[in-house]
């Protein structure tokens, strides 16, 4: 596992790189999701990562421009430079991978991101795995707010009643800090506009499906009426995006770890 810097001197990003630990021909590029659900995820990503690189798999997974711990601030995020930040790791993966074939896992976020890169022409992957896509933006920043009034909630002993009648008052409450992450107006506006219409799909690359949201599957099942190389396939597993686990609950839920390790080898 070799942590590192990469990308251009005015947009390094922070990454890291596990090394095959035997021959093999494929690499994967991990596209994180947004915010605390990145947070959550980011166990099961390591685990995810180091299982493939044991079975001969190279794996980069990296940070976002204002994320994580690449440069920048939470603030300075926005969809469209992400979408560059997917490109510029893939160009990564392949430089330290050399000729393998390199699918893309994507989550939540992450997983509407590398729908964009891949299709910009800038970068080739051979699949995409979107687990639990983002196709509806203004949807998921609602949630994204309620979320955020939950956690003021639960931690504070008297809960101000007035969070709740701003909530529901206001669209835009609640924005400028998503459950704990800044998000600036550019942000904000972008998450808006994103939709499962701006969400298209390319023939140049297979891709999978794994979600168990109707939006999802909906967005996923047009797509394949467009003759897009796609397979759809439901998925419930235990971990919950924007809370920690359950006393006793795994961290790595099984079912995730087993099903997106087994995507990446059929």
């Amino acid at each position: 596992m070799t942590p590192m810097h990469f990308g251009p001197p005015s947009r390094q990003l922070f990454g890291v790189f596990h090394a095959p630990e035997r021959e093999g021909d494929l690499a994967v590029l991990i596209c994180m999701p947004l915010g605390q659900e990145a947070v959550r995820a980011h166990r099961l990503f390591r685990v995810v990562s180091d299982r493939l690189a044991r079975a001969g798999v190279a794996v980069l997974r990296f940070d976002y421009h204002g994320s994580g711990d690449s440069p920048g601030e939470d603030t300075d995020a926005d969809l469209e430079g992400w979408r560059r930040d997917v490109c510029t790791a893939h160009e990564e993966l392949r430089r330290r991978a050399g000729g393998r074939r390199i699918f893309w896992i994507g989550s939540r976020l992450g997983a509407a991101l590398a729908v964009t890169a891949a299709k910009s022409g800038r970068c080739d992957p051979m699949r995409l795995i979107l687990w639990d896509p983002i196709v509806d933006g203004a949807r998921y920043m609602e949630a994204l707010r309620v979320c955020h009034v939950d956690a003021l909630e639960r931690s504070f002993c008297v809960p101000d009643p007035g969070w709740r009648r701003q909530l529901a008052r206001d669209p835009d409450a609640f924005t400028e800090e998503l459950f704990g992450f800044g998000m600036s107006p550019l942000m904000r506006q972008q998450l808006r506009a994103l939709t499962p219409e701006s969400l298209q799909l390319t023939a140049l690359h297979e891709t999978v499906v794994l979600a168990d949201d109707e939006s999802a599957h909906q967005w996923a099942e047009r797509e394949s009426a467009r003759q897009m190389p796609l397979r759809i396939s439901s998925f419930r597993h235990p971990l919950v995006w924007t809370s920690d686990p359950h006393p006793n609950n795994a961290m790595v839920p099984t079912e995730a770890l087993q099903r997106l390790l087994a995507e990446v080898h059929e």
